[in-house]
């Protein structure tokens, strides 16, 4: 393919204009809960919406927080389990919503659910390839098949089971 065809072909995936967008919740690190989440006034220009309380989730969030370490603003991953998150601040997503599946907001506030939020989110930290390849038409009903068998049961998976996709939910102990 051309290279200039190529850009223009995959410049949704990979060119993310600056935007401003305010009090985005971050966390760092993701697993630790407590005495750890900050309230920014500063601007990202992704805001991935991520269960935090569900440990493939995390392990997934702090990977992405490491590639984008010393690239301050570019992107905000906002726990939707912490109590003060509200779905009106970022675009209506509520938790109900970010619970049934992965919600990433990309820098022109456009909302983006299920493998197209991975590739957005893969973008934003550097690995545009891997959310082009994810998005490729041969693989792209793969990626959506199996993204929607993790989405169904990951609640189960991580111990949380399925009545926890309304309120607020922690891990069940027995």
């Amino acid at each position: 393919m051309f290279p200039a065809a190529r850009a223009r072909l995959f410049s949704g995936l990979t060119k993310l204009p600056s935007c401003t967008y305010s009090r985005a919740i971050k966390v760092t690190p993701a697993l630790c809960r407590h005495q750890h989440r900050t309230f920014s006034s500063e601007s990202a220009g992704v805001k991935v919406l991520y269960d935090g309380l569900c440990p493939i989730c995390v392990t997934e969030i702090r990977f992405l927080q490491f590639l984008q370490r010393g690239k301050p603003g570019k992107v905000d991953f906002i726990d939707i389990s912490l109590p003060g998150y509200d779905g009106e601040n970022y675009k209506g997503v509520s938790y109900e919503m970010a619970m049934e599946e992965m919600h990433v907001i990309d820098e022109k506030q456009e909302v983006h659910r299920g493998v197209p939020a991975f590739a957005v989110m893969y973008g934003a930290v550097g690995l545009g390839w891997l959310g082009r390849f994810m998005m490729w038409p041969p693989v792209r009903p793969f990626m959506d098949e199996s993204y929607a068998i993790f989405a169904r049961n990951r609640l189960k998976w991580t111990g949380r089971g399925d009545e926890c996709t309304t309120g607020r939910c922690e891990k069940k102990t027995q």
